[in-house]
């Protein structure tokens, strides 16, 4: 029968398809090519539509976004630039005949590298060209073009930066003038035999003045500003917009606070190329304020490993640019490097992460509570059928806002990382700390001393927590991005038709009702932007300007749509508003909305200066999963392109990397607040690899981070396995610890083991490192397996080391093992302990009844402990004989092994050994019931087996030394004189006793006596050890098997046929098999069964022998082999009578 479709959909909705697994990881747990912040993808060529004469303004964007893209190609092959000198080889004196051939090689090889070098300067003097040019269109005293907008500002900045970027790498890598002066060599070498090489001459000079002059692109920039006219009035306005964008920073995400900071310098040196300009200029811009920039920030973020700063640059240039070197108060302030001390802890107190951590930590905090809360606002609204329209909208009005924020605050806190780093990029470490390396500091890379040991474990514990609440908030924002969407559209497109259909509307009816100009600009901003469809009452904008209506029907009937403005719109927007606010000159004093003569009422400048930042916004917040990416891409911590070239080398040790150093933090300070982030610092590695593959596109970068992230994971996953594994080894050697041990030490807490939580790492199926999934669950449980097979063989092969005393210490180390493996088994699905004991002590044969501890036990007993210990019958212990070893063993020295091997910390491990110490020295009842917890019933009756052997063995090899020392007897012993008393006749006895002839035999025989008691009384200690655990097993059966003391003092059956257990499992099934839920009873049936068959074998083993019995009755048996010669007449007539 079929099954009906909709009941198919209803079951298939009840599936779940979320596991257990935690997200500890952050966004970037996939390489993807798309994945920053989008751009108009028709290029603002609709701009034209609205007809508001942008046509020059658009184009002259259009083309300078295009120099930026190709710009930032540039540098990138810049940054990336390795020496191919390096590589170059070097000729024996046997081929100096080839070297004509390695000339040529060697200058194909650079001329390949040159001409991109050749490329970068054609491409800067294209740059400097456009971009000077464009700012001379907007610099004419007389307006012919409108604009520039802020767009176009943004893109003459953004260009400038690359500009400035490109000089600065130029003048920092020093492998390019070193490559190219190899190159100017080969080239002369290899140019004698051809023809015409003048122009290649010129260009290779025009080359090499390029790459040799400092600051070379902003000079040629300077120049092709000031070629024909002045443009200090749009340098003039740009470094206003920069100083007023700096000051409010509102809407500025940290890549565009950074590119402010660096151009903003270079514009000032720019715009003071006379005194004259240099009046005006602070006219409009108090020094003041921008000395104040400057201060509060004297270190600027632009290469991962490479940083600005504006005081060393302003003071470079100005011997570049001879009329800026009279501004004596911008070219005093101090360099990094030179900051008084008393300063220098103020720029400490703001850089370092760790002196803001607890605002962080409070901001993280609130921002979670209020997003979640925001979230199941979202949720109960998705379900909730004709919610409030004015409900509705301050849920989504509230998401919008929240949003907003934690764009702010992922900007603010990536922003931090840049910063401090380029902090430390400025400050580095004086001298490496001497306890942590042997090693002369001469020998330690400068990339060491800014990152390695210039990260104290505080620093590094902060930017471990600030970047899991990077990744964390990144990670919440992005899960919900299908979910907000829609009331992001919905509120932005609210926001907009709020202004534009009821806040410009009062203003035209009211402020600029009279002022035509004024007006036709507000209806222009109404005809590109209003939606007249989300307002029923106003189809027609004409009529709607006649229409007189008060607040609240307006507000009545305007229905806000998921309908976002596109990028064009905001463009055209932010446009007007700057006309309707500045009147077509941006020049004015006072900036954009500071200028007071515009004759706008404050509170509707303030309105109109609120909604053109938050149009600035709106693009962010429209790139929602894009602008995420950027701000949590912290890809940046790993690159160290600058210092690989100063130290020369081809690449750093894993300990100098930056996000290896923050996984080591966590596993060496094992924090119980930073192991589950243990996994964030791996995705520095996945942003630094997508960083390389898109952004700087070169494929060697990614091979080097691949290579970094194998090694890398390797040593996480063994690190992280030797944690858990001291961990829980710690926790079983604390529960194990006596307790009356703990009481007795005065410092007894040592020995508690501080809580730590590893469940959410044992459920991590699923990493995704570089594009790959990775099962770590699966590798920490095979690493584990093999990490308790290797300290099972090492306490073994440790044991085996030494005698027979130190059993107990391994039976105590074994428990331990044992507990740990049960601990860690509820978590992961490892080996069983008795298999794995079974493997390393070789007795996994069905038919095997020897391991390697029964075969050291045996061994020692045979080598050692019968021959050296003798009975010490007041304690019943054995001790190790005062003279001297009868048979002397040589011992080596067992290897040291590993911490964990032995109790997991250093306290715990102490302790042990301390109590094992106090059985060192004797064997006796406690290292016998060790010997048969350790052998089991398995083993110990071969040791059993063999020691009667042995004593057999014994018997039969002191009877010919008997019999020879019953033949060195006299013949015959008179009557003794009393004369000398009974000391006298001992002594006359003893010197006719002495067998002289045998006294190594009679020493040997007495030593063989001496091996037999031993062994016997060995026999009787392990009897009552072997009596007591019967009794133990007993006590706990009985109950089950119906057994009860009888009135004689013996046991007797209290059932005749079944026991209490068989019949409790019997009435079981049978009330289960007469069930008729019950559809399958044979699994009862064949447990009953199997209680049957317990309960017979749990009887048998009631009437257990004795031990100690069977060896004297052996041992009796083999003396009575040998009776009749032992027994015969005396010889002696003294002992005849």
């Amino acid at each position: 029968m079929a099954i009906p479709v909709e009941e198919a959909i209803a079951a298939l909705s009840t599936f779940s398809l979320e596991d257990e697994q935690p997200d500890v990881q952050g966004l970037a747990v996939l390489l993807s090519s798309e994945r920053y912040a989008t751009n108009s993808p028709i290029e603002y060529s609709d701009v034209a539509a609205y007809r508001l004469s942008l046509g020059e303004d658009t184009k002259a964007i259009n083309q300078l976004n295009t120099l930026i893209q190709e710009g930032k190609e540039m540098a990138s092959l810049l940054y990336t630039y390795r020496s191919c000198v390096k590589a170059l080889p070097q000729l024996p004196d046997s081929m100096k005949h080839s070297q004509a051939d390695l000339y040529l090689e060697t200058y194909q090889v650079l001329d390949l590298e040159m001409s991109r070098l050749r490329e970068i300067q054609r491409w800067q003097a294209s740059a400097a060209s456009k971009l000077a040019a464009d700012m001379q269109r907007f610099s004419r005293p007389e307006r012919l073009v409108n604009g520039p907008t802020v767009t176009h500002f943004w893109s003459m900045l953004k260009l400038l930066d690359v500009l400035l970027q490109l000089d600065h790498l130029k003048n920092a890598k020093a492998s390019i003038p070193n490559d190219f002066s190899w190159y100017k060599r080969t080239f002369t070498q290899v140019s004698t035999q051809w023809q015409d090489t003048d122009t290649m001459r010129e260009e290779l000079d025009d080359l090499q003045i390029f790459l040799s002059t400092r600051w070379a692109i902003l000079l040629n920039l300077h120049a092709e500003m000031f070629r024909t006219n002045t443009v200090e009035d749009i340098l003039q306005v740009l470094i206003v917009f920069c100083v007023e964008s700096l000051e409010l920073d509102f809407a500025l995400l940290f890549p565009e606070r950074h590119t402010l900071l660096r151009v903003l310098p270079v514009l000032v040196v720019l715009a003071t190329s006379s005194e004259k300009e240099s009046e005006s200029l602070y006219k409009r811009v108090k020094i003041n304020r921008l000395l104040n920039i400057f201060k509060n920030d004297p270190v600027i973020p632009a290469f991962p490993d490479l940083h600005l700063s504006p005081a060393a640059m302003l003071k470079e240039l100005s011997s570049y640019f001879q009329n800026f070197s009279s501004q004596i108060r911008l070219l005093t302030l101090p360099a990094p490097h030179e900051i008084p001390p008393r300063e220098l802890q103020d720029y400490q107190r703001h850089y370092l992460i760790l002196n803001h951590m607890g605002t962080i930590r409070a901001e993280h905090d609130d921002f979670s509570i209020r997003f979640a809360s925001a979230m199941n606002q979202m949720i109960t609204l998705k379900s909730s059928d004709g919610a409030d329209n004015d409900w509705s909208r301050d849920i989504k009005g509230n998401m919008y806002d929240t949003v907003v924020e934690g764009f702010q605050l992922l900007s603010r806190w990536t922003g931090r990382i840049w910063e401090q780093c380029a902090w430390k990029f400025s400050r580095p470490c004086k001298e490496p700390p001497m306890s942590d390396s042997h090693q002369d500091s001469a020998t330690f890379f400068d990339y060491e001393k800014v990152v390695r040991w210039n990260y104290t474990a505080e620093e590094r514990r902060a930017l471990l927590e600030l970047i899991g609440y990077i990744k964390s908030i990144g990670l919440m924002m992005q899960h919900c991005d299908t979910l907000v969407s829609e009331a992001l559209w919905e509120t932005i497109h609210m926001e907009v038709q709020d202004f534009v259909q009821d806040k410009l509307d009062t203003m035209l009816r009211t402020t600029f009702r009279k002022k035509k100009d004024l007006s036709r600009i507000l209806s222009d901003m109404r005809t590109l932007s209003a939606d007249w469809m989300a307002n029923t009452s106003k189809a027609d904008p004409e009529q709607h300007l006649l229409h007189q209506e008060t607040e609240e029907m307006r507000q009545s009937t305007f229905y806000p749509r998921p309908v976002a403005p596109t990028a064009a719109q905001i463009h055209c927007l932010q446009f007007l508003i700057c006309e309707l606010v500045s009147g077509g000159n941006l020049r004015k004093p006072g900036g954009l909305f500071g200028n007071s003569s515009s004759g706008i009422p404050v509170e509707d400048l303030k309105q109109l200066e609120t909604f053109f930042y938050k149009l600035s916004f709106f693009l962010h917040i429209l790139d929602f999963t894009a602008t995420i990416g950027t701000l949590t891409d912290l890809g940046f911590l790993w690159f160290r392109e600058f210092y690989l070239e100063s130290s020369r080398v081809i690449q750093f040790p894993i300990e100098c990397s930056l996000p290896w150093m923050l996984v080591d933090h966590v596993i060496e300070s094992q924090d119980a607040g930073l192991l589950e982030s243990i996994l964030i610092p791996l995705d520095l590695y996945n942003d630094s690899a997508q960083h390389a593959l898109t952004y700087l596109k070169q494929r060697f970068l990614y091979d080097e981070i691949e290579a970094e992230v194998d090694l890398s994971f390797d040593l996480l996953v063994q690190k992280l396995n030797e944690v858990i594994f001291t961990y829980y080894k710690s926790c079983a050697a604390s529960t194990l610890l006596d307790s009356s041990f703990t009481y007795a030490c005065d410092d007894g807490d040592k020995y508690f083991v501080k809580p730590l939580r590893f469940d959410a790492i044992f459920k991590l199926r699923r990493v995704m490192i570089l594009g790959r999934t990775i099962d770590l669950r699966s590798l920490i449980t095979q690493r584990m397996n093999k990490l308790f097979r290797e300290n099972i063989d090492f306490l073994l092969e440790r044991f085996e080391y030494g005698d027979l005393c130190g059993v107990v210490e391994l039976q105590q180390l074994l428990d331990i093992l044992e507990l740990t493996h049960q601990s860690i088994s509820r978590f992961l699905e490892l080996d069983s302990y008795s298999l794995m004991i079974s493997e390393m002590q070789e007795n996994l044969s069905l038919v095997s009844y020897s391991s390697r501890i029964s075969s050291q036990i045996w061994n020692e007993m045979q080598t050692d402990f019968l021959p050296n210990f003798i009975l010490c019958n007041t304690t019943q212990r054995f001790v190790r004989s005062l003279k001297g070893a009868h048979h002397s063993s040589q011992r080596s020295d067992a290897s040291t092994g590993k911490p964990y091997f032995y109790c997991g910390s250093h306290d715990l491990t102490m302790a042990y050994q301390g109590l094992a110490g106090l059985y060192r020295d004797f064997f006796g009842i406690p290292h016998m019931f060790a010997v048969v917890k350790l052998l089991g019933s398995r083993s110990l009756p071969g040791i059993i087996r063999a020691l009667l052997d042995h004593i057999s063995s014994k018997i039969t090899a002191m009877v010919p030394k008997v019999t020879g020392l019953q033949e060195a007897l006299p013949k015959s012993i008179g009557l003794l004189s009393f004369d000398g008393g009974i000391a006298g006749c001992q002594k006359i006895i003893h010197e006719i006793l002495t067998w002289e002839a045998k006294s190594d035999v009679k020493i040997e025989v007495l030593h063989d006596l001496k091996e037999i008691g031993s062994a016997l009384y060995w026999m009787s200690l392990l009897d009552i050890v072997l009596r007591q655990i019967d009794t133990t097993q007993f006590m706990q059966s009985a109950p089950w098997l119906g057994l009860v003391p009888g009135s004689d003092g013996q046991v007797k059956h209290a059932y005749s046929d079944n026991t209490p257990f068989t019949t409790l499992l019997s009435a079981a099934t049978s009330a289960v098999a007469s069930s008729p839920a019950c559809a399958n009873p044979s699994s009862y049936l064949v447990m009953s069964k199997q209680a049957e068959a317990a309960s017979l074998l749990y009887k048998s083993n009631l009437n257990s022998g004795s031990v100690l019995e069977y060896a004297l009755a052996f041992t009796s048996a083999a003396l009575d082999r040998h009776y009749s010669k032992w027994s015969a007449t005396p010889k002696t007539e003294l002992l005849g009578r």
